[in-house]
Order: structure tokens, then C-alpha cells, then sequence
């Protein structure tokens, strides 16, 4: 994962940089995608899986990749037989999303994700390779913690917006140096809004996050219900 985080980030300074050649288009590659436009790129892979014998139009990815970043679509394979354009928000075509394919099996269905957290990642990443041990601070799951982020040189903590809530996420860094999003607050807001979904301990109940959004939980860890039906961390 942390070698993912790694090539996402430098794919994410590449297209920023590339960007200052665009101005004209700037606000249509930051616009969240709109439902016609994954309405659109949805038809398009069902009509490309249709004529392949069920193969979905995807880039390879490394094995570890989390599952809601693993299948990224690649648009060169719809546009122009399946898709007239890749959309001017995606990521190859210098804008600040990436189209994937999640439930790749069963019902593959287009997500997308905001490559800009990977900005905030890549810093904080910086910033640790200059430290001998990352600062931990709190330990918040057996292999899930906080950072000390006075001794990384930062003024405040830094955080991201939430895709589903819109409200300030934290980051969290694992055992093995990975700086993944903590999407637990908007989990704890989703599931008491969502009466009636059937949760056991040791599912990962991301997959709640998606139900009625564009996005998937990019960056993120796994996550369960304990026996009271409360989110946590997945051990």
C-alpha cells in the first residue's frame, strides 16, 4: 500500500503541474462528477464488458491495492468506440478524479475518488522521512495510531474533506508507515442515519459509505462493527 500511496502521489503532482498549461478549463477538471457523467461511463463499461465476454476495461494494479482503488478505469479502452470523451473531471484528462470499478465481479459499478488526498498525504510522508521514528501520539486500534503533528513542523493538524459528510477528516499512520484517511466519523454518522442494515463484527462495512454516493473510501482501512454495532477499526 505504501508503495501505491507513493505512485499516486507522484501521478497527482504530475497532472497539478501539468494543469498551469489549462487555465481555461481549471473549474471543469475540479467538478465532482456529476450523476450524468458516471451514468455515462457506467453504460459505457456495461456496453464494453457486453462485447469482451466479460472483461472490464480496467489498468493493472499491484495485489495489495485496496479494493476501492484497485480497479481504475482505463479510458482508452471505451473512448471513442464506447464513450465519445473521457470526462473532463478524470484524471487523464488532467482533472482532479479518479473513475474505478468497484464490485468488479458481481456488479461492477463506477466510483470515483479525489486524487487531491493524496497531496496531503504525500507531505505528511515528507515530512516523516526526515524523522529516525514517525511521532506517534495515540494508539487508536492494535495497529492504527496518531500522529504528533507539532513534531512533523505543522501549525495545526492537517485533514481532508470528506467526501460523503463534507465534513474534516483526520489521517491515521499504521505499524508499517501507511497514512490512510479515517473515515470512522462519517461511518458513525452514516449507520445511525441508515436504520436496518444488517452488520456483523469482523465485516468491512465500507461498503456502507457508497451506497448512496458517487465516491468510494480512498486511502482508507478497513473497517467492522463490534457486538454493540459500533464502527471500528477492522483487526
Amino acid at each position: 500500500m505504501k508503495r501505491k500511496l507513493l505512485f499516486l502521489a507522484l501521478l497527482m503532482s504530475a497532472f497539478l503541474l501539468s494543469g498551469c498549461l489549462y487555465p481555461g478549463d481549471k473549474e471543469e477538471r475540479k467538478k465532482i462528477p456529476g450523476e450524468d457523467q458516471i451514468l455515462s461511463v457506467q453504460q459505457a463499461v456495461e456496453k464494453f464488458r457486453e462485447e469482451e465476454g466479460g472483461i472490464l476495461p480496467i489498468k493493472n494494479q499491484e495485489a495489495e491495492t485496496d479494493m476501492y482503488m484497485k480497479y481504475p478505469i482505463d479510458f482508452k479502452r471505451l473512448v471513442p468506440k464506447y464513450l465519445s470523451d473521457i470526462p473532463a473531471n478524470a484524471f487523464e484528462n488532467g482533472g482532479y478524479y479518479q473513475y474505478v470499478i468497484i464490485d468488479p465481479e458481481k456488479y461492477p459499478t463506477v466510483k470515483v475518488f479525489d486524487l487531491r488526498i493524496a497531496e496531503t498525504i504525500r507531505d505528511i510522508k515528507i515530512r516523516l522521512a526526515a524523522k529516525k521514528y514517525p511521532p506517534y501520539k495515540d494508539r487508536l486500534a492494535k495497529d492504527v495510531f496518531t500522529l504528533d503533528y507539532k513534531k512533523l513542523g505543522y501549525d495545526k493538524e492537517p485533514k481532508v474533506t470528506s467526501p460523503f459528510t463534507m465534513r474534516e477528516l483526520s489521517l491515521v499512520i499504521t505499524g508499517d508507515g501507511s497514512i490512510c484517511v479515517d473515515y470512522l466519523p462519517d461511518l458513525k454518522k452514516i449507520l445511525a442515519e441508515k436504520k436496518g442494515l444488517s452488520l456483523k463484527p469482523g465485516q468491512d462495512i465500507r461498503y456502507v459509505l457508497t451506497l448512496d454516493s458517487p465516491f468510494v473510501p480512498a486511502y482508507s482501512l478497513p473497517y467492522t462493527v463490534d457486538d454493540n454495532g459500533r464502527p471500528v477499526f477492522k483487526e
